[in-house]
């Protein structure tokens, strides 16, 4: 059997307040024509089907639609999970309905019955756990526990959540087990929110039992296999970059082939297109705005990191114009201003009123140039509101 496997599209997702839209349709559709490249018979989507629990229509109709092309184009057969950004009562309220379309949807984990698959359903080649997010907020709160007591709590519901569910499967059918966590030993990125690192939502390679093929995963967003099993336990990672920094490294998703006996005959990463090109450019004002005139940025998001000796009004203006008249839109300009070498020094003996202090600071800093009187003002007022607040 045939099986893809992808995860964290986060649709309606924003970079900067600039709608991705366009975006996520170019994925969709190339996604669409990599099933049925590939004749891939199940897909597998690992959480966080949105951006946010509440999407716009313009998201849900972009998720339906492709739903509906995958069931018109194509044989496949489909299983989503609710991540942590999903609402999963609004992600599985049709499930009966999308079921017809085999489509299988889970975003409640009430109990393991509820997230066994086996498919297809007449003459079944594989079974799947579609376990989605498992939040720690769900545990029963115990007074005076530690932290540490909570986190091997929420482990031991997890391995017994998945251990009940690879009880309830054919023994004789290939085992696949779906989730949205963080796995001890994963590479975390800015990207990804409300990720505990040593907290309760931190889980073990050892937690996931033995016995099965793969283990499909979605909450990180670099593809990558975490090791420690005798079978993948992998993420596929987000399929478009959610942030400036993920630019580093490529997306991809998961072309997997199960034998009868559930051995692996094939393990392929495909890398995601770049649907729209996210550049960083950083230096000072003279290399930016050389680069900005000498580049091609057409049609490029861009971030700019730039080092400056002093504060300039209206650089950012400037830079940003500079990347437009070669086709690209800067979405954000970080500023860095480079620290003196030695700062003003004052010693105990020569301390003066706070408003002079002041001032040779901020002479120091700016070449001898003095405040003017509106910062002097501000300033003034802030040591009152120091004083009145003793």
């Amino acid at each position: 059997m045939r099986i893809l496997h992808t995860a964290d599209w986060h649709i309606g997702q924003r970079l900067h307040e600039r709608q991705r839209t366009d975006e996520h349709e170019q994925f969709l559709d190339w996604l669409l024509e990599t099933i049925q490249a590939h004749q891939v018979e199940l897909l597998l989507v690992s959480g966080d089907i949105f951006d946010t629990a509440l999407p716009s229509s313009e998201s849900t109709n972009l998720y339906y639609r492709f739903l509906y092309r995958l069931f018109s184009e194509t044989d496949a057969y489909t299983v989503i999970t609710a991540g942590n950004h999903d609402s999963p009562r609004h992600l599985e309220a049709p499930r009966e309905f999308l079921e017809m379309g085999r489509i299988y949807v889970v975003g409640t984990a009430d109990e393991p019955t509820k997230c066994v698959v086996t498919l297809p359903r007449e003459n079944p080649q594989v079974a799947v756990a579609a376990v989605p997010f498992l939040s720690e907020s769900d545990l029963r709160h115990l007074s005076y526990e530690t932290e540490a007591d909570r986190n091997e709590r929420y482990r031991e519901r997890f391995k017994a959540f998945y251990a009940d569910c690879v009880s309830l499967m054919p023994v004789e059918l290939p085992k696949i087990l779906m989730g949205h966590l963080f796995v001890q030993g994963g590479q975390v990125g800015d990207s990804e929110r409300n990720v505990q690192i040593g907290g309760a939502t931190a889980t073990h390679i050892s937690d996931f039992p033995e016995d099965v093929s793969y283990v499909a995963l979605g909450h990180l967003h670099r593809p990558q296999t975490i090791k420690g099993t005798d079978y993948p336990v992998r993420y596929s990672g987000s399929p478009i970059p959610l942030r400036f920094n993920e630019t580093s490294y490529h997306k991809a998703v998961y072309l997997l082939e199960l034998s009868d006996d559930g051995a692996l005959v094939c393990d392929k990463e495909i890398k995601v297109p770049i649907f729209k090109e996210l550049c960083i450019v950083a230096g000072n004002e003279t290399s930016v705005l050389s680069d900005a005139m000498t580049g091609d940025w057409d049609g490029k998001y861009i971030q700019v990191k730039l080092k400056l000796t002093t504060p300039r009004v209206g650089i950012s203006d400037e830079i940003r114009q500079a990347f437009a008249n070669r086709g690209g839109e800067v979405l954000s300009v970080e500023l860095e201003l480079s620290e003196t070498e030695q700062g003003p020094k004052i010693s105990v003996e020569d301390m003066k009123r706070p408003e002079e202090i002041f001032e040779q600071f901020y002479r120091t800093k700016f070449d001898g140039e003095p405040p003017d009187e509106i910062l002097r003002q501000t300033f003034n007022e802030l040591v009152e509101i120091v004083e009145e607040s003793k």
